[in-house]
């Protein structure tokens, strides 16, 4: 019986894992191999949140596995090198694996595919981690879409949902183990231990996604719509790591929902979010400057502030003096992930009232985030900012105070991420610069002051696009 390389890259999965499928349906051995090459990815190296999340990944993979009869192959260095090591060694006929679409790894994909099918080996790759390819969807011109609303009328319109798949009880073992290395040579965990805070609040891999989507659809799924709006409550799915690395598929997740008893309004609400995460990698494989440049080139002569190292810390340790900003940064650090509304309110503090670049705030996220995902990031970050393919223009400033007040109200998210202000009263909970002689009777830990005033940063702003172009249209606060 012949074999075949599995190459599992963010795909860390057994069920609707489409290459190990493939190699399974060609009656071949599949023998799943890693390899760590993270100077492949260009100037994206993945973060040190999303390493150690991967190591957690791989091992429950590996787990899976070896439960299964098989084992994860590790390996480090170059992917071409050590995928025509192993083929050679194994006898391997043929390569698969499932495509990633950032755009250095999308080159070096294809480069791959080419070197090995000059070889005589089969090499393949299939759809693993969207419900449409980037390319699939087009205008009627044929042309990529800049706008979310029209992009997803028309995926729609051309929905064909795959089905799921089990991967078998049992599958069938290579007799000679591939030589590799340990995943604890990889050093992907740090080795302070900094993110033991992390591990409470999640499971990494296939298990944990599982156990993610049914508590979702139990608990929060029924009241989607208004619920993940409010920081303080599990409103959201929270799959975004799982997502991320693979660890379910998407269509497992429309169908887990359709088939539940949810309301309809509150199914397409959760999908259509599905449907951003299809619309981030749709602009990143059409539009690749849009992962490090603004979208919208006339930004590119916008009046940023230089990043001053006291502000910008500030920002990154929750010490802004801004409660509901400060609030999300510390959830961040302490637990790889923020909630969806809050990032939004902390992106746009950062880039309207600290008026610095959007990237300062992108690579903070890269490497904090454990959800850290090229296409959503950066879509996410220009989308707050106003610079980025349908954008929140830029006069749309986020009045953290008045988020705070309305999806906040009785501070009850300040109070968990921001216990020295838990004493306060709601009110000053929110706004601790009212009362600064109270805030320094229950803490001297925190800002009495915000370190700039809300009007002022809106204005400098506002003024800063003003100048930018010819008339702007008044400030919404939102």
């Amino acid at each position: 019986m012949g074999c075949a390389l599995v190459w599992f890259r963010n795909d860390l999965r057994l069920d609707d894992n489409p290459a190990l499928r493939a190699a399974l349906d060609a009656g071949l051995i599949p023998i799943p191999v890693y390899i760590h090459a993270p100077d492949e990815h260009g100037d994206w190296v993945p973060g040190a949140a999303s390493d150690a999340w991967r190591h957690h990944a791989l091992q429950a993979l590996d787990a899976h596995l070896r439960a299964r009869g098989s084992a994860l192959h590790v390996l480090a260095g170059g992917s071409l090198a050590m995928l025509q090591a192993v083929a050679a060694a194994t006898g391997a006929e043929a390569v698969f694996w499932n495509r990633r679409y950032e755009p250095a790894l999308e080159a070096r994909d294809a480069a791959i595919k080419r070197t090995l099918r000059q070889a005589g080996l089969r090499a393949e790759s299939h759809t693993g981690a969207l419900l449409f390819e980037p390319w699939q969807v087009e205008s009627k011109q044929g042309d990529p879409y800049k706008v979310f609303t029209a992009f997803w009328k028309s995926a729609q319109a051309q929905w064909r949902l795959a089905p799921t798949w089990d991967a078998p009880a049992q599958l069938p073992a290579y007799p000679d183990e591939p030589q590799g290395c340990t995943l604890d040579s990889l050093r992907l965990r740090p080795t302070l231990g900094w993110d033991a805070g992390f591990w409470p609040h999640w499971q990494a891999g296939e298990a944990g996604a599982r156990v993610r989507l049914a508590g979702f659809i139990a608990d929060a799924a029924a009241d989607y719509h208004a619920g993940r709006d409010i920081p303080a409550r599990a409103g959201t799915s929270r799959l975004s790591p799982h997502l991320h690395f693979g660890e379910i598929a998407p269509w497992r997740i429309v169908h887990a929902m359709q088939q539940s008893d949810l309301p309809d309004s509150e199914r397409a609400a959760y999908i259509r979010e599905l449907g951003w995460r299809e619309f981030a990698h749709h602009v990143l494989h059409h539009f690749p400057h849009s992962a490090d440049s603004n979208f919208n080139p006339r930004f590119d002569d916008f009046p940023w502030a230089k990043a001053q190292p006291r502000v910008l810390d500030a920002w990154q340790q929750g010490r802004t003096g801004v409660p509901i900003v400060d609030a999300g940064m510390r959830e961040l650090w302490a637990t790889g992930w923020m909630h969806n509304r809050v990032r939004m309110i902390v992106g746009s503090f950062l880039t309207k009232h600290l008026r610095l670049h959007w990237r300062h705030g992108a690579d903070w996220f890269w490497d904090t985030l454990v959800d850290a995902d090229l296409a959503n990031n950066s879509l996410g970050w220009q989308w707050v900012a106003g610079t980025g393919v349908d954008a929140a223009p830029y006069f749309r400033v986020f009045n953290p105070l008045l988020q705070a007040q309305r999806f906040d109200p009785k501070g009850e998210y300040i109070a968990r991420w921001i216990p020295e202000l838990a004493p306060l009263p709601a009110a000053l909970r929110l706004a601790p610069w009212t009362d600064p002689s109270a805030v320094r009777r229950v803490t001297r830990d925190y800002p009495t002051a915000p370190i700039i005033g809300l009007a002022e940063g809106r204005d400098a702003a506002l003024a800063a696009f003003a100048n930018l172009r010819d008339g702007f249209r008044p400030y919404q606060a939102t």
